[in-house]
Order: structure tokens, then sequence, then C-alpha cells
């Protein structure tokens, strides 16, 4: 059953105009951390973890969180169109599955977007003329950050799913990565769902640490949490007057 709502959030997905973000979101954060790097060679003198410090200083704060809530938006946008609410909440398929098959498509989005940012990412190196093995962080980087993504992705379906509106989750995703930022920069970002993608892909210190057992601890619980919250909801919700 799960498989068959997958396949049905795909098709609903697949020529949604939401791809177009995909593709040109990804785009800015690289020529923004790239011309940053180049005009400022003389202080980051650190070749690639310099650059990536760059990239994911926008990807992970501004791009990343507002890519990942437009798309968990519009998943639940039509669901909130027409009819398509009532005819969701009356299928004869679990509402787990139904949530799980949005939540199991964001995070391939997540996957896909940390694919995107990794080849970006290799392009500017070369572009900016790095000659240096690509570091062996490099696939850390964005797996923990695609570890963070998830959580985030979790985060913006429930506020998509209780919010009817479009815009007000997107940038509830926006707030939340700067807000993430700040308190990563205090020491605080375990405990808060979208610094988490920040401290997964090491934006600002490419070369940190990661407390492995803390981060997957978070982002396990935050994600766990959001999803039981957002079943709750299903399984409370009425259906909305015609």
């Amino acid at each position: 059953m799960l498989l068959r709502c997958l396949k049905a959030e795909i098709r609903k997905c697949r020529r949604s105009p939401v791809w177009l973000a995909f593709l040109i979101l990804p785009i800015f954060p690289a020529i923004l951390g790239t011309g940053n790097y180049l005009a400022n060679q003389e202080v980051l003198e650190n070749g690639w973890y310099s650059l990536w410090s760059q990239h994911t200083l926008f990807s992970s704060t501004f791009f990343l969180p507002a890519l990942l809530g437009v798309f968990c938006g519009w998943q639940w946008r039509l669901e909130h169109t027409d009819h398509n609410w009532n005819s969701f909440l009356t299928a004869p398929v679990p509402v787990r599955d139904l949530y799980a098959a949005k939540l199991i498509l964001a995070a391939g989005v997540a996957v896909l977007a940390q694919g995107c940012i990794g080849v970006l990412f290799l392009i500017s190196g070369k572009v900016a003329g790095l000659s240096e093995p690509v570091p062996p962080e490099f696939f850390g980087w964005l797996l923990f950050g695609t570890v963070g993504g998830i959580s985030v992705c979790a985060a913006q379906l429930f506020f998509s799913m209780v919010i009817r509106a479009f815009a007000p989750p997107v940038a509830f995703g926006l707030a939340g990565g700067i807000f993430g930022l700040m308190l990563t920069a205090q020491g605080l970002g375990y405990a808060f769902p979208y610094s988490l993608l920040c401290l997964g892909m090491r934006a600002n210190n490419p070369q940190m640490e990661l407390t492995l057992p803390v981060f997957l601890c978070s982002a396990l619980t935050y994600t766990a949490a959001f999803t039981l919250l957002s079943l709750w909801y299903l399984r409370h919700r009425d259906m909305s007057a015609e």
C-alpha cells in the first residue's frame, strides 16, 4: 500500500512547476559562494574548505530550507485545493502510508538537493582554479546534510499540513534556517531541527568534528516527533466543509 501511495505522490508532482525551484535555487548559493571566495582569497586561504564554507553559508541558511519548504508546501497544497482534502482523508488507505509517502518523497528531494550542491561545488572548484584533491570529508558533508534535511522536511510537512496557505510555511523554513544559524553560532545547534542542516554540512567550519551520536539522536528525535504530530493531526482532523 505504501508503494502505491508513493507512486501516486510521484505522479502528482511529476509535472509540477515546483521542480523549477529545485533546478534554479541551488545555482544561486554556488554563484554567490564562488564569487565571495574569489573576491576574498587573501583571507580564504584554505582551498576547498574555504570554498565549501562560502557555498554552504548561503545554501544551508537560506536556499535549502526555502527549497525544502517550497516542495513540502506544494505537496500539501495539492490536498488543500478543491475537494482533495476530503478525498485524502476518506481514502481506503492508512494515514500512516499517506503521510509516509510524502515524507519519503521529500527525503528524496533532500538527497537530490545535496547531490546537486555537491556537483555545483566541484564545478565551482574547477572554475576557481583549485587543483588540490577534494577533501575526504566531502561525502560526509553531503550525507549528514541530508540527515539534517530530512528533519527539516518532517517539520515543514507538519507546518504545511496544518496551515492551508502556501506562503507562511515557506517563510517558516527560511526563518528557521536563519535562526538555526544563530543557534549554531552559540553552540546550541543540536537543540533545533533547522540547525541540523547547517551542522551536518559543517557550514561554518568544514573541518569541525561532528558529535555524531548527539547529532543522529537529535535528527531522529525531531523527525519522529514531527511525524507523530502529523499522524495525530491526520487522525483527528475533520473533513473540510464543501
